[in-house]
């Protein structure tokens, strides 16, 4: 048996280009509609170390705790200091995030570094050339000597910093107090 080649008319072959033109249009605008749903979601938590615990974090603290509450009260407890609280809802992002790190066994950060730079920030970098000429730097193999950043952090963390907060959190305004902080110490160092 041969191959079969079945002619439509010409009427025919329209009626179905047309026909599949439209099923092409009902498909774009169910996937348009279904786009504009997709944006209509639930807003993201917002996170920060004194807001209060997300419902993630909940979870993951009692899947440790292999969804004991005596487990889940003693961690509540011992990160609270307070042998009253037992509930994880009173806990804040950061101390559920001790919690996390113990029962995971992920070190505990000793101190975040400040002095962390945005390279793509121009004041950022006018910030590191400042420390270069106070000559705030370290010796370093590739580069002789880099700015010395951990010098940088414990300065945004001390008394004489007009701004307390780590470097990539700062505005432009706030940025700019850094600098002239630096260029007065540049000042004092070569009166």
């Amino acid at each position: 048996m041969g191959l079969q080649v079945r002619i439509l008319p010409r009427e025919q072959k329209k009626s179905k280009i047309k026909n599949q033109k439209a099923k092409i249009k009902r498909q774009k605008a169910k996937g348009k509609k279904q786009k504009k749903m997709a944006t209509k979601t639930k807003t993201p938590p917002t996170y920060g170390d004194n807001l209060p615990i997300t419902g993630y974090q909940i979870k993951e603290i009692r899947k440790n705790c292999n969804f004991q509450e005596d487990i889940k009260e003693e961690w509540v407890q011992w990160v609270t200091g307070d042998v009253n609280q037992t509930s994880l809802k009173s806990l804040t992002q950061s101390q559920a995030v001790r919690i996390l790190k113990a029962q995971t066994g992920q070190e505990m950060p000793k101190n975040d570094n400040w002095g962390l730079f945005d390279k793509n920030n121009k004041q950022h970098l006018t910030i590191l050339a400042q420390m270069r000429t106070a000559q705030w730097t370290v010796p370093n193999e590739k580069y002789g000597e880099i700015p010395d950043l951990e010098r940088l952090s414990d300065f945004l963390k001390s008394d004489k910093s007009p701004v307390k907060k780590p470097l990539k959190q700062m505005e432009f305004f706030e940025l700019s107090k850094i600098i002239e902080a630096l260029k007065g110490i540049v000042k004092s160092k070569y009166k």
